[in-house]
């Protein structure tokens, strides 16, 4: 799994075939935010996945954020359609992908209209002029060019005819102009190379590999990005070219490599199975954003892994938690709609108190909702969406990178304590990407379980048996037997059992009892405090959060610092149980804010279980938070303290 590994050192300087290197000025710089953004044919999320996978071989520290429509293919020029790619690349520590992009490379009309808003003064704009016709610019209701009516004179705008370059760069290949047009986002992706001095051999490589079943295409992609760095280096309207050096200081010692939460996660759950030495088995149905997990884990059956894509929801997640019953470490994953169809066997789980990781990579809601676009806004569903009494373990990871450890974890909880665990990432995590550093052997937790071998309980005639629900006395957790164990035959379902023997029972006081046992191991899973992060010990404010808010949240906290405020800031990763010292964390602070992507699902819980003012800053938009708007809001809360 670590075959894709890079470590962050300064490479040469990139050179192509024989070119010498650039004469142009050469600027500088401690970090960019580039947005590439086009129509969802035109290759933005390709585009963007190989600038950063360039830019982490280089060592820079970055955050990326992809943003792309929900239909198939939505109509090609309309503002629906827009697909972009941002990437925030630094020679610094950095927490998000920007709140404003530097560079917009816009493929089209309906790209720069989606996108100009968000650009600061200043900003540079490359724009492919050959798709700015007529009937394009009346698509998204410009009446006159953008270009030429001076609407963008507060940018610096780069036209380059992208299209025609391309085709004229590819015409001795036997190709079509529309397959030759393709490669476009090849020629923009070599520009932005030569700007900033990205790698280039590792691209090069990927377009061989990817398209190693037809050679003149994959020459001719390579021809169109050398032509793009080319260009860059030739034209006069490129004047200066940018260095960002690699981040060193940010990087403890290792062995990196690039990585999504979903790419993580999956990885996560393999290491898992093996350092429990458990067989993996997901049972899971396609569904946006949670599908990776599918695709990558199905190709790990070298690893022990099975994966079993079902009818539906429903046949999904029964399907692993049989394999839980059967003795495998079992998943399911999904998001937030999948979640509502899975909660019957979820509390099924609950009730027969079998390991089973759920997770939901939440999307925008309600119903169908915003498909690829982020929300963290199943908070309340995971706690309680069940009917009955039944609790779960819910934990939550804070960035692409922890998604590893977070299934690490969540694996731990349910093995260790006999319960389905709810993991919530989210869309942003999922699809986002940062600089990960490949842990070592040692630093792997052992989550070896002891499966029930023998008879537990000797009945009043000197018979040995096995009960199925005779508890740990330390984790309350019951034994688990593989079906099949000779003497170890017992019943488990949905039915209340009773206390030990796990026979059916409707007896009151012992449904009173299991409910309140089943609660209990809940509350007495053993998570690690909350820290908190007040570095003069000064600040009456904290700011706490869960899952991907973290980074936003950090980046706004230094904002306040280096403005001179003093601000608090926490972070949860357990969500149920909540870490033992959160009540009295909370209660230091004159006020506690918190920043959530829901309408204050995390701020209801708290006001709840602490008694706690806790005040809301909300955001429902599909995006994640921006640092400087959520500073403004925290300094805002903070303001009469």
């Amino acid at each position: 799994m670590t075959s894709q590994v890079s470590s962050p050192t300064t490479p040469d300087r990139p050179v192509l075939g024989e070119q010498r290197k650039p004469a142009k000025e050469t600027r500088k710089l401690d970090r960019v935010v580039i947005r590439f953004a086009g129509d969802s044919g035109d290759g933005m999320q390709l585009t963007g996945d190989r600038f950063t996978s360039e830019t982490a071989s280089f060592g820079n520290d970055l955050s990326t954020l992809p943003n792309f429509p929900a239909e198939i293919r939505a109509p090609a020029g309309t503002l629906p359609g827009v697909s972009s790619f941002q990437l925030h690349f630094a020679d610094h520590d950095i927490l998000t992908p920007g709140d404003a992009p530097n560079v917009l490379v816009a493929m089209n009309p309906a790209a720069l209209k989606a996108n100009i808003g968000d650009l600061p003064r200043g900003a540079e704009v490359i724009v492919n002029t050959d798709e700015f016709t007529s009937r394009a610019m009346s698509k998204v209701g410009y009446a006159a060019s953008p270009l030429e009516d001076g609407s963008l004179s507060a940018y610096a705008v780069h036209p380059v005819p992208l299209t025609t370059l391309t085709v004229e760069a590819l015409k001795e290949f036997p190709l079509t102009r529309k397959e030759a047009e393709r490669s476009k986002n090849m020629f923009a992706l070599g520009l932005l190379s030569w700007m900033y001095h990205r790698p280039t051999e590792g691209t090069e490589d990927f377009l061989r590999k990817k398209f190693a079943k037809k050679p003149e295409l994959a020459e001719a992609n390579v021809a169109a990005f050398r032509a793009g760095w080319n260009f860059g280096e030739t034209t006069e309207d490129f004047a200066v070219s940018y260095e960002v050096a690699p981040a060193e200081a940010a990087f403890p010692a290792g062995t990196y490599r690039n990585i999504s939460g979903n790419l993580a996660l999956s990885y996560g759950l393999v290491t898992a199975s093996r350092q429990a030495d458990l067989p993996l088995f997901l049972g899971s149905y396609p569904i946006t954003p949670a599908s990776d997990i599918l695709h990558e884990l199905s190709r790990h059956k070298n690893f022990g892994v099975r994966t079993f894509q079902a009818e539906d929801e429903i046949a999904g997640i029964g399907a692993a938690l049989g394999a839980a019953f059967g003795g495998s470490l079992a998943v399911t994953t999904t998001s937030g709609p999948g979640v509502a169809l899975k909660s019957e066997t979820i509390g099924l789980a609950v009730s027969m108190e079998l390991p089973l990781l759920v997770v939901d990579i939440q999307r925008g809601g309600p119903s169908t909702g915003l498909p690829t676009k982020t929300e963290q806004a199943d908070l309340l569903q995971a706690m309680y969406g069940r009917n009955g009494e039944a609790p779960v373990p819910i934990v939550a990871p804070c960035t692409p990178g922890d998604c590893f450890g977070a299934a690490l974890e969540a694996a731990r909880i349910a093995l260790t304590y006999r319960t389905p665990v709810l993991l919530l990432s989210d869309g942003y995590l999922a699809n986002g990407s940062e600089p990960w550093r490949v842990p070592e052997l040692d630093e792997l937790p052992d989550l070896r379980v002891q499966f029930a071998t023998t008879p537990n309980h000797v009945a009043e005639d000197g018979t040995e048996e096995f009960w199925p629900y005779l508890r740990d006395p330390e984790t309350l957790a019951r034994p688990w037997a593989v079906p099949g164990t000779p003497g170890l035959e017992h019943r488990i379902g949905g039915i209340e059992k009773q206390d030990g023997t796990g026979h059916i029972s409707y007896d009151p006081a012992n449904h009173d009892l299991m409910v309140r046992t089943r609660q209990a191991k809940i509350d007495g899973i053993e998570v690690p405090d909350v820290v908190v992060d007040d570095p003069d010990g000064q600040a009456r404010t904290l700011v706490i959060g869960w899952g991907s808010t973290y980074g936003p949240i950090t980046a706004a906290v230094r904002r306040i610092r280096g403005a001179g405020g003093a601000v608090a800031q926490a972070h949860l990763r357990h969500l149920n149980p909540f870490p033992r010292n959160l009540g009295e964390v909370l209660g230091r602070y004159q006020k506690v804010v918190v920043p959530e992507m829901n309408l204050g699902q995390l701020a209801h819980l708290l006001r709840a279980r602490y008694l706690v003012d806790a005040r809301s800053h909300t955001q429902v938009t599909g995006l994640p938070f921006k640092a400087e708007q959520l500073a403004a809001a925290i300094q805002e809360e903070s303001a009469d303290v």
